[in-house]
């Protein structure tokens, strides 16, 4: 078998290779639970249980997270039926360690020392391994083990089937516009058009345009078509996706739900967010939903506000004689609504975020705050023996090393940024490649990451052009990637993003802001063909729409992070739809066609074990705190290296190595409050905010 090695040969990454590694990695790390057993309890110390423990799985950590790497970028039969063939022994393996009597004799024996002689991070660390085994059942009866052991398979592999579910219903729709009937797609901007031809000649279709359900054409599609009738189909395809077999979801969730209450509830947790929140902030599901209710009452009166003007202006439009929105016109009519109000529109900010500039800025704003350098590496799919190219596992993947002033190599990650079929929609970092940690002989072994996104691709006539949008998703990823690379605690458990759900999307949201800083954008928003800089007009006319709508889309946010808490705190059975809709009657807009919940293609909360259920409200909550945290920026300087290292020091380095609560009162001297967030909104009423 071959062990890890970075940077990772992914061209030895097959389906077969999957099939007979993943079980040699099992019993690699098996044979290394077991000398760990083999010490007597009498004997049981820090550094032969809780060390051991923490280094025990490397082998099958690192092969498994290699295979659910591919399984999100490049899903395809063969490897998807090996990688459920063996997500099954894998979900076992990891369950039992947490559930394995012997182990957990141990684990407690040492939990139970005095242990004075420890570090903070190494008193860190025993405490949140034995909360880990207690959380997940370690001193619960010999049967209510077993049947926890069968709720974590099933859940493993219906959440599987779920994300399965909704990538094939995604690939699996598509319409072609032939040439002659292009004034379909009046209003599309060039960029799209020429994603569409392109999309539509890689399937096969000379003089046509095919559209898809990707972000990246159906965000634009939905925005910018004039025809009423094809939005609408857009819309309605979208809003369908889950929902019909052989791709339909409607069963698997209700069983997840299940499922999930049915562990909180062995593990002694009224319901799934009382159990999965008791280590986050919010501690507790009842806490997630004041948090949500108390920011819906906030907003309310803005949101009704900015609906009664949308109705307003869709009358003045004559889209729509009735008093009601339809679903498919709203993102229409903002943007038309926001050329009235602001003279905006978003795409003529697209020549100016050319994806390779827009990286470089990225590189030298992150650069100018922590002092460090990214250098990029030739990359290949062909290694043939004695390349020195990096592999990757598809063409447009590129590979980075991060280098801190002195030349020391911080770390290195990968990007792989455009959609295509067989890849997981959205855009996310994963850091389980490799978390930074120390060796026993004091090596530190530097992170490796990724960053994965579906932005606007190039076509055959131009580069990518990104909206500011995907710009600031960019940078959101980016953030993530940060505290991934920059995390200086010495155990890979409590190192980067391995923090609490609530407070993971503090560093990336605050690193958001720079995206809206005249300072930052000077760095990289340059015309793709005149290299002219933001024309100080546009980026006054930028700022002026930063809130348009922004009521409806809180309002939005606020909705399915109500819909997710009442889901794992009340549902049981019976009919999914009417539930939701009861749930968020006060979050919606009231349209006259009634949009169908999105649950049934919502990845955040049923497509992994855990995920965001229970906790998609940690990006309210993130955000609270990064709109605090960014005054002290705001007030210094967003380049004042003093606040720069501060927040590296006191947030991105420290992991998990202390509560989250404490890294932030040490970063801002107090806890946080919402003020700064509803100031950002233009809803501190003071603003004399309109639509």
């Amino acid at each position: 078998m071959i062990e890890a090695k970075y940077p990772i040969e992914w061209t030895i990454f097959t389906a077969a290779y999957f099939r007979t590694a993943i079980p040699k990695a099992i019993a690699r790390a098996q044979e290394n639970l077991d000398a760990i057993v083999a010490i007597p309890v009498r004997k049981s110390t820090f550094t032969n249980i809780i060390e051991a423990l923490e280094l025990a799985t490397e082998p099958l950590d690192y092969i498994w997270a290699c295979a659910s790497h591919l399984d999100a970028l490049v899903n395809g039969d063969e490897l998807r039926a090996v990688y459920n063939e063996c997500l099954s022994m894998v979900t076992q393996f990891y369950g039992n360690i947490v559930l394995d009597e012997d182990l957990w004799e141990r684990a407690h024996a040492v939990y139970l020392q005095r242990n004075d002689g420890l570090s903070p991070a190494q008193k860190r660390l025993l405490e949140e391994t034995h909360l880990d085994f207690l959380e997940n059942g370690a001193n619960l009866k010999a049967d209510k083990k077993t049947r926890l052991r069968e709720i974590k398979k099933e859940l493993a592999q219906k959440t599987q089937k779920y994300s399965e579910n909704v990538l094939d219903a995604l690939d699996a729709w598509e319409k072609i516009i032939l040439e002659g009937d292009k004034a379909i797609l009046d209003g599309l901007p060039p960029t799209i058009l020429g994603i569409l031809r392109t999309n539509a000649e890689q399937k096969g279709h000379a003089n046509a345009y095919r559209l898809t359900l990707h972000e990246a054409i159906y965000g634009p599609a939905m925005r910018y078509l004039k025809s009423d009738t094809l939005r609408r189909e857009l819309w309605s395809a979208y809003n369908d996706l889950g929902r019909r077999e052989p791709h339909e979801n409607s069963t698997l969730i209700g069983e997840i739900l299940a499922l999930r209450r049915e562990k909180a509830q062995l593990l002694g947790r009224k319901n799934f967010p009382d159990f999965t929140l008791s280590r986050r902030m919010a501690k507790s599901g009842t806490e997630a939903l004041n948090f949500t209710e108390d920011l819906h009452h906030r907003v309310l009166p803005y949101f009704h506000k900015e609906i009664a003007c949308m109705e307003a202006f869709n009358r003045e439009f004559g889209n729509n004689l009735s008093a009601r929105l339809e679903p498919w016109e709203l993102a229409y009519l903002s943007e038309k609504l926001c050329r009235k109000l602001h003279n905006f529109d978003q795409e003529e900010l697209r020549p100016y975020f050319p994806l390779d500039a827009v990286l470089l800025g990225l590189f030298k704003i992150l650069g100018r705050l922590y002092g460090i350098t990214f250098r990029p590496l030739p990359t290949t799919m062909d290694r043939q023996g004695k390349s020195q190219e990096i592999s990757v596992w598809h063409r447009d993947v590129r590979y980075y090393e991060v280098l801190e002033k002195d030349g020391e190599l911080l770390g290195a990650f990968y990007l792989d940024l455009f959609p295509r079929e067989g890849k997981r929609s959205g855009a996310w970092m994963d850091g389980a490649l490799r978390n930074g940690h120390r060796r026993k002989n004091g090596e530190w072994i530097t992170p490796v990451g990724f960053v994965a996104a579906n932005l606007t691709p190039p076509t055959e006539t131009q580069p990518s052009l990104l909206t500011h949008y995907e710009v600031e998703t960019l940078f959101h990823e980016f953030g993530h990637l940060m505290h991934h690379l920059m995390g200086k605690v010495d155990y890979g458990s409590l190192n980067g993003t391995n923090v609490a759900w609530d407070f993971v999307e503090l560093p990336s949201q605050i690193l958001e802001n720079w995206v809206w800083e005249r300072e930052a954008l000077d760095i990289f928003a340059r015309h793709y063909e005149s290299q002219e800089p933001l024309p100080g007009e546009l980026f006054q006319k930028m700022l002026a729409a930063r809130n348009h709508l922004i009521a409806i889309a809180t309002m939005r946010q606020l909705s399915l992070q109500k819909m997710d808490l009442d889901l794992h705190i009340s549902y049981v059975d019976g009919d999914l739809d009417a539930f939701i809709d009861e749930a968020i009657s006060a979050y919606v807009i009231p349209y006259a066609t009634r949009p169908l919940p999105i649950v049934r293609h919502f990845h955040h909360l049923f497509s992994s074990p855990t995920g965001y259920a229970a906790g998609y409200y940690s990006y309210k909550w993130a955000e609270v705190l990064d709109a605090d945290a960014f005054t002290r920026f705001e007030k210094d300087g967003i380049f004042n290296e003093i606040v720069a290292e501060d927040f590296r020091k006191k947030i991105l380095e420290l992991g998990n190595a202390e509560p989250p609560d404490v890294l932030y009162r040490n970063f801002m001297g107090r806890d946080p409050n919402s003020d700064a967030l509803l100031r950002r909104y233009g809803m501190d009423g003071q603003s004399g905010k309109s639509c």
